[in-house]
């Protein structure tokens, strides 16, 4: 068997939006093979798949948008509750 699943994470000190970092990463077989870090603002590539799918991901405008737009979304709005 086999397991593959995605993380979201968010590194913080405090709940300025500028000291926050949103991470976004993918597994398989508990290996990670590529992240998103809003701090790098894109893709990189952890094993030859993910180097290939951080390349593909990175050539999309949109998908780069989407992903840098989670740290306000996603982080922003739950360290406010947290």
């Amino acid at each position: 068997g086999f397991m593959e699943y995605g993380l979201f994470r968010c590194v913080f000190n405090s709940s300025d939006l500028n000291d926050i970092e949103f991470i976004y990463s993918q597994y398989y077989n508990k290996m990670e093979y590529w992240r998103f870090s809003s701090s790098v603002g894109k893709y990189v590539g952890y094993t030859e798949f993910g180097v290939k799918n951080a390349e593909r991901l990175n050539k999309d405008a949109s998908e780069l948008a989407r992903r840098k737009a989670e740290k306000e979304r996603y982080c922003k709005h739950n360290i406010d509750i947290w």
